[in-house]
């Protein structure tokens, strides 16, 4: 499922646009990092749309849905077409269940216990609380002033939220199988307890709960609702249950709904069951006779990301399920879904160029989707190379396809209806990808039971007849590949980024290398860092300004198996699978504090004389006092005025005067302006 994480990264590198080089044949850009160094990276998450749906509670017209890493609020007033209306947010573990009542939703996060979330403004939901349980919280419910959390194997855990912001323990019960999901109904907690189906808990006392009866569920309990006399039970491969409580003692089964997803969680309200069904969305089920229940509509959520590009405020994203993603990033917090096209192949990397997304679907080769209406995307044309498109570059009139077996395949595309063959080279590995600068492409030749390849170096002066110009058989096995200056960027999978030196096409040589723990797929070079994806590898940040001694900057957890990285302007898009599309705010940390330059500023932690968006500790002193862009007399009797003598605090107004930032002015400070003195 596509869905989309915007996360914060603190640079430590002073402001300073650089271009950046080509990444995936995207169009060069700006980007807000210079090359010098110091302090950190600290990527920190902002906000998320879409993922892999799991959780849902609803109340009124709005339904409360778990998508992965946040929790948003949809318009259910028309059961067969939900609309967005808010999100929360990131939370630091996936959400996997929910609870609403009053002013807040309660939800199971996981990894991290009971999240409290204050959702009296639903188009802006806050954290209010949190509290983290012994196990991991899968399910929570609410009745009085106790949240029941479902919790894994620690079982059953009543939380006393009587104050939101400072959750405690009340009591816990040990249950039979693995507590996911729980609904209260009276003196009685329903919990979906996995291998061990439905099991109804008495908690009239909820310091020491205690067993009353169980159902064995067809298929695994992971989330329960319950309404009168029945309890509603996402049973997950066995979709969803009907049970007959009115006998808690006893349940019963009362009837079944297969869903198109795999069932994880549901809510009840009214004539309507509401199931969180991961692949397939949210189902919308008519439950006004419990034992024939029907599909009354959905709200898709997508499928898989795996190939990103970006163009302008779009982003577009390669979905092997669902085809082509265009996703609206005018507001980069609030990415919309701006429209889909259909992909007769498996799509598995995108690039984008003009009017046109060029899809590389594996077995169907090339797709060229027209992009002029990003609501409406259409396919306008396609080749079937001989193959497996596994990456796709564009420059000018060609599109250069990493073909699996069939090595490198140039398209010319001149004629987006009718793409027609130009040239192919035969690359000595599997080509997984291709990166394209000047003459040349670079492909990254992967293992597939053909050898370890490493990069090729094609000269492509002539699209029509490519040849090889040079390789470089890396350590481990080429997956994805950057080109910037004179250097290739190589993700070599278990034996970490490569660079390799181009300079000499027909001779690269090995500059140096990082060693990163998973398996590395995909990189992105951008001012001074490599930004690095993979399998369990998360998104690594690389100080690439010394390419002989490459050094960790900084790393953001990615709950899913990253695939595709591009940066482009301020911001690095990712495509981590189930998780969609990951987004990156680069922003600067220089004095290495752990917060972002501009906070410190507002904040006042850093004085910014200059105003120039950079903390003056972290600047050399420029002797510029008043900020005209001249070291001249008007500087001078600036500091003249404001000379206290050493060890006294100075005053607001003489702030930036001290150009040696040892907290007050003094004659050292008369020193670094004569230093500085222009003279004019």
């Amino acid at each position: 499922m596509i869905g989309v994480l915007v996360l914060t990264v603190f640079s430590a590198a002073a402001r300073q646009d650089v271009a950046r080089g080509p990444v995936h044949a995207m169009a060069p850009s700006d980007v807000g990092v210079s090359a010098s160094r110091a302090g950190s990276v600290l990527p920190e998450p902002v906000s998320q749309i879409g993922g892999t749906c799991e959780a849902i509670a609803v109340r009124g017209n709005l339904a409360y849905v778990g998508m992965r890493s946040y929790l948003a609020v949809l318009d259910v007033t028309i059961p067969a077409a939900p609309a967005m209306v808010g999100q929360s947010p990131v939370l630091p573990g996936i959400v996997q269940d929910v609870a609403v009542v009053g002013d807040y939703a309660y939800v199971a996060d996981d990894i991290a216990g009971l999240q409290v979330i204050d959702i009296s403004n639903p188009t802006a939901p806050t954290i209010e609380g949190a509290y983290n349980t012994a196990g991991n919280a899968r399910g929570v419910a609410v009745a009085g002033n106790y949240a029941y959390v479902g919790d894994g194997a620690a079982g059953l855990q009543v939380i006393d939220i009587s104050n939101p912001a400072g959750p405690t323990l009340a009591g816990t019960h040990n249950t039979a199988g693995y507590a996911r999901g729980v609904a209260v109904a009276g003196q009685y907690a329903y919990v979906a307890d996995n291998h061990a189906g439905l099991q109804v808990i008495d908690i009239s006392s909820p310091a020491a709960p205690t067993l009353t009866g169980t159902y064995n569920t067809a298929g695994r309990a992971y989330g329960v609702a319950v309404a009168g006399d029945y309890a509603y039970v996402a049973d997950y491969d066995a979709g969803l249950q009907v049970i007959d409580i009115s006998n808690p003692t006893a349940p019963t089964f009362a009837g079944s709904h297969d869903t198109a997803g795999e069932t994880y969680g549901v809510a009840v309200d009214g004539n309507y069951a509401y199931v969180a069904a991961n692949k397939a969305g949210l189902q919308v089920i008519n439950i006004s006779n419990p034992g024939a229940s029907t599909l009354e509509g959905t709200y898709n959520t997508f499928e898989i990301a795996i190939g990103v590009a970006v163009d302008g405020n779009y982003a577009y994203v390669a979905d092997p399920g669902a085809g082509l993603q265009v996703i609206d990033i005018s507001n980069p917090g609030v990415p919309v879904l701006e429209g889909t096209c259909a992909s007769p192949g498996v799509a598995y990397d995108v690039a984008v160029a003009g009017n046109y997304a060029y899809l590389a679907g594996l077995s169907a080769g090339l797709q060229v989707i027209d992009i002029s209406n990003p609501a409406a995307p259409a396919l306008a044309g396609t080749y079937d190379t001989p193959g497996s498109a596994q990456g796709v570059a564009v420059a000018g009139d060609y599109a250069f396809v990493a073909d699996g077996g069939a090595g490198l395949q140039v398209i010319n595309i001149s004629n987006p209806a009718a793409p027609t063959l130009a040239g192919t080279c035969d690359t000595a590995g599997y080509a997984t990808d291709v990166a394209v600068n000047d003459d040349y492409a670079y492909v990254a030749g992967g293992l597939a039971g053909l050898g370890w390849a490493g990069l090729q170096v094609i000269n492509i002066s002539n699209p029509v007849a490519p040849t090889l110009a040079g390789s470089y058989e890396t350590a481990g096995s080429a997956w994805g590949v950057a080109i910037e200056d004179d250097y290739a960027y190589v993700t070599d999978m278990s034996a970490g980024l490569q660079v390799i030196d181009i300079s000499d096409p027909a001779a690269p040589t090995l500059e140096g290398y990082h060693n990163i723990a998973g398996r590395i797929e995909d990189v992105a070079v951008a001012g001074g860092y490599a930004y690095v994806v993979g399998l369990l590898a998360g998104l690594q940040v690389i100080d690439i300004t010394n390419p002989a001694a490459l050094t960790l900057a900084g790393a953001s957890d990615i709950f899913e198996s990253a695939y595709t990285v591009t940066v482009v302007g301020d911001y690095v898009y990712v495509a981590a699978e189930y998780g969609g599309l990951y987004i990156f705010e680069i922003r600067m940390d220089c004095n290495d504090n752990g917060a972002p330059d501009g906070d410190d500023i507002a904040g006042g932690t850093s004085l910014d004389c200059n105003g120039n968006g950079v903390p003056d500790e972290c600047e050399a002193p420029s002797g510029d006092v008043d900020c005209d862009s001249d070291v001249d007399l008007a500087d001078f009797a600036l500091i003249a005025s404001c000379l206290l003598g050493p060890g006294t605090d100075y005053s607001a107004g003489c702030a930036c005067t001290d150009l040696d930032d040892d907290q007050d002015v003094d004659l050292r400070d008369a020193a670094v302006f004569m230093r500085a003195f222009s003279g004019d």
